[in-house]
């Protein structure tokens, strides 16, 4: 079982955000700034939040196999691009993820650099 964080609890910020549309529907996403500790120090991986922008009801947690940009331990960072951002929408799409559904998190965990 994954360990909640605060993402999952509200909608995602607009401030911080980003806008993305993906096959005509429009979405928000975004990187939290700051690592949590267990990021910080490399023992998780960096999380990615979806909503969709109109009228949020579910989001989708992105579990990505890459450390924060900002850890503490120097590990290189590599960029999330929207074209990557787009594919993940997709495959969550294709997996269940009812964005204008009304219910908890939906979790996609990506084990390469997919």
């Amino acid at each position: 079982m994954l360990p909640l964080c605060a993402i999952d609890i509200m909608t995602i910020p607009r401030k911080g955000s980003r806008p993305i549309e993906v096959d005509g529907v429009k979405y928000r996403w975004r990187i939290r700034q700051r690592p949590t500790y267990m990021q910080g120090v490399l023992d998780h991986p960096l999380n990615l939040a979806v909503e969709i922008d109109d009228d949020p009801k579910s989001s989708l947690i992105v579990e990505l196999a890459q450390s924060h940009p900002c850890n503490w331990l120097g590990d290189p960072a590599v960029p999330v691009t929207p074209s990557q951002v787009a594919g993940h929408i997709r495959q969550a799409l294709d997996a269940g993820w009812q964005p204008q559904s009304q219910g908890s998190a939906f979790r996609l965990r990506i084990d390469s650099g997919s």
